[in-house]
Parts: C-alpha cells; sequence; structure tokens
C-alpha cells in the first residue's frame, strides 16, 4: 500500500482532514474496540482469567474516554495489559515529518511545523506512525524530574540554533510531548515522587503542558495510562489525592481464581520446547508446580500484602524441565519426562518469589518451599487418585520394605527398584494411558504415587546428602520411601 508521502496527497486519500482535526487518541480507541465487540474478536489477546472480570472493566473505562489505573501485585499481567492497547490504535498515523511532538498535519501545535506548513504548504512531508511507535513507557522511579516528563529548556540547542531563550525551538520535549497522538504509561506510579505527580494534573485535566514558565502551550492529545501495586502505597510511596481525582477508573488485577486459569497462564509464557529431545510434561506435575502458587497464596507464613506472583508457576516449569532435562542427555533417554524431584531440585525458583512472615524467617526459605510441594502433592494426588485402593503398596512399606531413589538415576535403573513394590506400577495407570508408556513415565507416575502417600503421611520418607570420605566428591542426593513409623519412635521426616 502507497500512503500519501506529502500533505497535497493526504488531502485527497482516506486520511480526511475532518476525521483527523477532531478524532483523538480516546475517540480511535473507542471506535476500534466497539468494532472489536461488534465482530465478537478477544480485546486483549493472550491475557487469561481476566475475561469476565478486569476485561470489561477496562472495556468501560476506553467507552468512557477514561485514564485509568491498574492496581494490583505482582505478576497479575498490569503492564502486559497497558502494552496491549496498541492493538485498538490505527494501523497507520500520518504526521510532519521530522516533528518531535508528532504533530497533526491538518492542527499543528509546535511553532517548527506551524512555519513549515506556512512555508511548504501541500508539499510538506509527510511520515507515519505504527501502534507500537505511539506506545510510550516509564517506569516512575524517586530520581524522575519534570523535565524528564514534561521537558527543558536545551541552551545547546540555542547556542546551535542561534535562538533565543525564549524561543520554542530552545525546547527539549519530555516524554509527554513526545508520547502526543499515543498512549503515555506509567508503571510503579506510587514510586513517582508527589511533586512530580503534581505536573501531571494539567494534562489529566485540561490536556496541556507549560514548559518553564515560558508562554509554550502545548494541547497534547494523550491517553494516559497507569500500574500501581498496593503495597506501595505504605511501602514506599502513595499516588497523591488530587491525582487520584483525575484518574477516571481505578480497576483491580487478581490472579488467577483457578489452577486451570493458571495452567494455561504458564503454558503460554513458560519456555519449555527446548532443542533435541522431545518433552512429554505429565499433567499431574504441572498441576503440582500450579498448585505450588495457590497453596502459598493461603499459607500464613507468607506475606499476603506481597503476593505471590505468577511468575513462581513459570520459573519453576522452566527450571523442572531443566533438571528433566538435564538427566535426559547424562543418561541418553529417548524423551524428557519430569517427576516431582525435579520439582524440588526447581527450589530456587520458587523461594525467591516468596515474601517471608516472621514465622517463615524463622523457618527458613528452603523450609517453606519443601512444605508448599508437599502440600501441592497431597491436593494432586487427591485429585487424579481419589478413591484408588493404595493398600497394596502401603502394606509393602509395612512388611519392611524400603527403597532409595536417587534423584538424577535412569529410567531404566530406578523402575528396576520400583518394580519390587507389590501393586505400585499397576497403579500408574489410573493416571492416564500415558502415564504407562516408556520407562520414564513409568517412573514419573510410581515416585508422584510414592510423593503422594509421603505427603498424605501414609509412608515415611527421608532426604539427605552423602558426603564420601577424603576428597571424593559428594554423592548424589538420594530419595529414601519407607513404612511410617509410630509417633514415639518416629525418625525425623525431611523438609
Amino acid at each position: 500500500m502507497n500512503l500519501p508521502a506529502t500533505l497535497g496527497e493526504l488531502r485527497h486519500s482516506s486520511f480526511s482532514e475532518s476525521r483527523l482535526r477532531t478524532r483523538r487518541v480516546k475517540d480511535e480507541l473507542r471506535d476500534n474496540l466497539i468494532l472489536r465487540l461488534r465482530d465478537g474478536g478477544l480485546v486483549f489477546p493472550g491475557i487469561v482469567g481476566y475475561e469476565d472480570t478486569v476485561v470489561p472493566q477496562i472495556a468501560n473505562a476506553l467507552l468512557s474516554r477514561h485514564n485509568f489505573i491498574l492496581l494490583g501485585l505482582r505478576g497479575q499481567a498490569k503492564s502486559r495489559i497497558l502494552r496491549a492497547l496498541t492493538h485498538l490504535l490505527d494501523p497507520q498515523m500520518p504526521y510532519v515529518a521530522g516533528c518531535e511532538v508528532r504533530d497533526n498535519p491538518y492542527a499543528p501545535i509546535c511553532r517548527r511545523c506551524h512555519e513549515l506548513l506556512a512555508r511548504d504548504g501541500d508539499q510538506t512531508p509527510i511520515a507515519y506512525l505504527t501502534p507500537d511507535q505511539r506506545y510510550v513507557e516509564k517506569l516512575a522511579t524517586p530520581d524522575v524530574t519534570i523535565a524528564d516528563l514534561i521537558g527543558d529548556i536545551d541552551p545547546i540547542k540555542a547556542a546551535r540554533g542561534g535562538h533565543d531563550f525564549s524561543s520554542e525551538f530552545t525546547v527539549h520535549y519530555g516524554l509527554l510531548p513526545r508520547a502526543n497522538r499515543g498512549i503515555f504509561a506509567i508503571n510503579e506510579l506510587p514510586d513517582l515522587a508527589g511533586k512530580i505527580q503534581v505536573g501531571l494534573f494539567n494534562i489529566m485535566q485540561e490536556g496541556d503542558v507549560q514548559i518553564k514558565g515560558y508562554p509554550i502551550r502545548l494541547p497534547l492529545d494523550l491517553a494516559i495510562v497507569f500500574s500501581a501495586n498496593p503495597e506501595d502505597y505504605t511501602a514506599r510511596g502513595k499516588i497523591i489525592t488530587p491525582l487520584k481525582d483525575r484518574i477516571g477508573s481505578e480497576i483491580r488485577t487478581h490472579y488467577p481464581a483457578t489452577v486451570e486459569e493458571g495452567r494455561a497462564i504458564t503454558a503460554q509464557e513458560a519456555w519449555v520446547q527446548r532443542n533435541g529431545t522431545p518433552l512429554h510434561m505429565p499433567d499431574y506435575v504441572q498441576e503440582v508446580i500450579e498448585r505450588i502458587a495457590f497453596v502459598a497464596r493461603e499459607d500464613k507464613k507468607i506475606d499476603k500484602r506481597s503476593g505471590v506472583s505468577q511468575r513462581l508457576p513459570i520459573t519453576c516449569t522452566e527450571n523442572v524441565v531443566s533438571n528433566a532435562e538435564r538427566r535426559a542427555i547424562q543418561h541418553s533417554e529417548s524423551v524428557i519426562v519430569p517427576r516431582i524431584s525435579d520439582v524440588y531440585a526447581a527450589l530456587p525458583a520458587i523461594t525467591g518469589k516468596l515474601e517471608l512472615e516472621y514465622e517463615g524467617e524463622m523457618k527458613g526459605a528452603d523450609h517453606v518451599g519443601r512444605e508448599l510441594i508437599r502440600a501441592a502433592v497431597a491436593r494432586t494426588f487427591d485429585e487424579h487418585l481419589h478413591g484408588v485402593n493404595m493398600n497394596q503398596v502401603v502394606q509393602w512399606f509395612d512388611l519392611g520394605g524400603e527403597i532409595q531413589l536417587p534423584d538424577s538415576a535412569a529410567a531404566a535403573e530406578a523402575l528396576v527398584s520400583l518394580e519390587k513394590i507389590q501393586g505400585l506400577l499397576e497403579k500408574t495407570g489410573k493416571l492416564g494411558k500415558d502415564a504407562a508408556q516408556g520407562p520414564e513415565a513409568q517412573v514419573s507416575a510410581a515416585e508422584f504415587i510414592l510423593e503422594g502417600l509421603h505427603a498424605h503421611k501414609r509412608i515415611g520418607r527421608s532426604e539427605e546428602r552423602v558426603f564420601s570420605a577424603g576428597e571424593k566428591p559428594p554423592k548424589r542426593p538420594e530419595r529414601t520411601y519407607e513404612r511410617e513409623e509410630p509417633p514415639f519412635n518416629k525418625r525425623k521426616s525431611f523438609n
């Protein structure tokens, strides 16, 4: 498609003067949202779990032509939603070529464009902005200044151009003027100093900015959106009341309401398609990983105000796959099949996502992380194997049976040990036909059953790192399953 290259060509194109003069960014967002709603298309592709809650509220704000703020805990896709607003912008937006504030060729606001249009008329060159170029984002930090947002007088510009300091040609425009005719987003708004938040008043209400007290008024065309974490109101800063009053809509985000929604988000975001060996990710392993976040959000040892980010199951999934991939590479296995032991190996991807309360700090992040995994395994075991009779397996341990499963053992090696447990491998079929296909899947399913029985305290388990004498490297960790001993003679279980 050949786009008009000059103002004269633009006048005879589909970019009509009346439409470009009167249609502001918020009108554009509203019009394109209406078209999408009529067509039944997704308003925000890739956003999962907000279809009946957050998305309708954002749609209402856009239809009302409001500036709005997304308020929610970390890891709730606030920034992703703000960036997805570009899907509601036109594919091309004409502006005066070379203009720093992306001037409307039919209604310029800067001095340079006024003079250029007066001199060149219909020969004025026209350039075009894509939706991504019309989105400007700023992470609020305490060192942000008014000059960063609004602009300042640039003495170097004045010297090079021979201009007086009172001339508009000496102005260095800030982020807001440079976002003209687009969307301007501020992430973590409370981190912006109060006196800088005051600088947003005019642009929010009157739609203009003034720079350094000179008689320069720029009636900007902007849609302004924000994100904030409620924790920030007390931890680092706050949104000043007059600014809150100027924000049209305050929209609360939330974590996934169900495990299925969480799994859909994790499957979309986690990097699991590795080059090389094929991956088979069992359903029960995925559920255990996802339930860790759900259990953590309920746990009293974890700070509720900070929240548990959806990044926890995403990074945990990647670590689980990596640990299983490493084992498959070492033993030349034909397929990567994660086990529950790989979830324990992914503790570094879990503990860093948790803000602990006093009780949790006393126990330690590793201890809390292991408790979360154990609780997640118990819930997933109940979901998949509820009502399945495990007495035969438990009885084998009650009669003195014991098995050691090294975390990095090859599937064939581990399967030899697991076959000794009466009835265990028969139960793996209850986890689906895929659980019985190949030694890697069988070992994973059998280990899940043992972990589930341990989580329900029907069998015991100890875990420790065994070191060899002398200067030999430490042996790999081993997991020992055995009968659950009576309380008065019970050995200390691992955490």
